[in-house]
């Protein structure tokens, strides 16, 4: 929410232009076609000045009278939870729920089956954990789905490298000792960290010198790490599986049977709660990055020449924070909308992302978190999957800052598509039309084998649709 003080909205006025000046370079450089690189570079810049906005706002932002670690002792003591086999030291990143954790967390997705699966007639599935290769690699989990890390050379203690980058050179822009070139370079640097590619993660490790931050010995280049745990399946080990790393995918290559099961009529929307696993390479703040965890997932198909939702008017006058992609770059913050106005302006890509965008916003409200310390962030250009049309975050300030709760996107048919080319099985749904469509051709010379093939093309994307 946008801070209400004119004082503090003075002293941010020079951080919001700056975000500003650098936005609207980078629209021109789109406009211009400019090359990849000076983009990227602009896109760095932005970056850097967001960074700094953010960090003051946070700065200037009244502090909750909350202590975390006291909080998590008591949670501990009173066993909400604790971490996993502990009495044999513990491991990073698993946790038990005990008699009340296991109460709240029952409660909570049962709340979420009713507001969703049944107020919205969804259908619901439990498909397994343990899953064959070759799904995710159609999915593009195995080739994509990885971090970089290094290895302390002496004990081997793994750390995440883009993490332990970031830490080192934030660590080295508050070192009064460090030169102010140097800082500079690192203010250029900051940004850039997500995006780099492990030759450039080992170039930064070595111009910095960077060590272990917990022994201080030195450290391995980055190396590649995929973050699902891999398993055999069967007694032979032949057949190579991964634990899932999300619950999406059960649910899209059992599309077609779901479309069976509803009839054959779109729209329709599959949910699946269920665990998933991610083998992090550092766990940490608390159970928000962890390795095994409850998911609770909806996917929704439509026609995708028709993405009006008729239940829409019903939450169209709602009002939701809303922390666009343009507000990003022109340094704003976020604007409280009616839903009705963002997805009539096409800020919301269409009714149906508009309409579940409410409706977790509806359930989060429900669950107790509070307005005021909730938002909708929209992706920029650069974070959106190639694939996405549109995507927004739902974001809780915590005592952790802003964290992605909820993702919501309109993911196109990806997916479905991926499954298709690797099975050869069609996972569409065939739309019957109101009237046959009857088509006049005239055949003349040696033109049959061109009028065939103009039929032929012509019913296949009839069919299609």
């Amino acid at each position: 929410m946008a801070l209400e003080n004119p004082e503090i909205e003075q002293i941010l006025a020079p951080f919001r232009e700056n975000v500003k000046i650098q936005g609207d370079l980078i629209r021109k450089l789109k406009a211009d076609k400019a090359t990849t690189i000076d983009v990227q570079q602009a896109v760095a810049e932005l970056k850097i000045r967001k960074r700094a906005l953010e960090e003051k706002e946070l700065e200037l932002t009244p502090k909750d009278d909350f202590d975390r670690t006291k909080m998590e002792d008591l949670l501990k003591q009173r066993f909400f939870y604790d971490q996993s086999f502990a009495i044999y030291g513990g491991v990073n990143g698993l946790y038990d729920f005990g008699p009340t954790g296991c109460a709240v967390k029952a409660n909570l997705l049962q709340a979420w089956r009713n507001f969703f699966i049944l107020e919205e007639q969804m259908l619901e599935l439990d498909c397994a954990m343990l899953t064959p290769e070759v799904v995710l690699k159609a999915s593009g989990h195995v080739d994509r789905f990885q971090d970089y890390m290094v290895k302390d050379l002496k004990n081997g203690q793994c750390f995440r490298a883009d993490h332990l980058i970031e830490a080192h050179l934030e660590k080295l822009l508050e070192d009064k000792k460090t030169a102010q070139n140097t800082k500079n370079e690192i203010k250029q640097l900051l940004p850039k960290i997500d995006g780099m590619s492990k030759d450039d993660m080992r170039d930064c490790l070595r111009q910095y010198a960077m060590k272990s931050p917990v022994t201080g010995n030195e450290l391995t280049d980055p190396m590649e790490f995929n973050l699902m745990f891999a398993t055999s399946i069967g007694p032979t080990g032949q057949l190579k599986g991964f634990l899932r790393p999300e619950t999406a995918q059960g649910i899209f290559v059992n599309f077609k049977r779901l479309l069976e099961f509803n009839q054959g009529r779109l729209p329709f929307a599959g949910a699946q709660i269920g665990n998933s696993f991610r083998n992090e390479i550092s766990p940490r703040s608390g159970l928000i990055r962890v390795r095994e965890f409850t998911m609770a997932e909806i996917e929704h198909f439509c026609d995708p020449s028709d993405k009006s939702h008729p239940k829409f008017s019903n939450l169209a006058d709602m009002t939701v924070s809303l922390y666009s992609a343009c507000n990003q770059m022109d340094g704003k913050s976020p604007e409280p909308r009616r839903l009705g106005d963002a997805v009539k302006s096409k800020l919301i890509a269409n009714e149906t992302l508009g309409y579940f965008m409410g409706r977790i916003a509806q359930f989060m409200f429900r669950c107790g978190v509070d307005p005021k310390k909730f938002r909708f962030r929209q992706h920029l250009s650069n974070e959106m999957a190639h694939y996405a049309k549109d995507c927004w975050d739902a974001e809780c300030k915590t005592s952790y800052g802003w964290v992605e709760c909820v993702g919501c996107a309109d993911r196109s048919c990806y997916d479905l598509t991926q499954h298709t080319k690797a099975t050869g099985i069609k996972l569409v749904a065939e739309k019957r039309l109101a009237e046959p469509i009857s088509f006049h051709v005239v055949f003349t010379d040696n033109s049959f084998v061109v009028a065939l093939l103009f039929l032929y093309f012509r019913y296949k994307k009839h069919k299609n649709k």
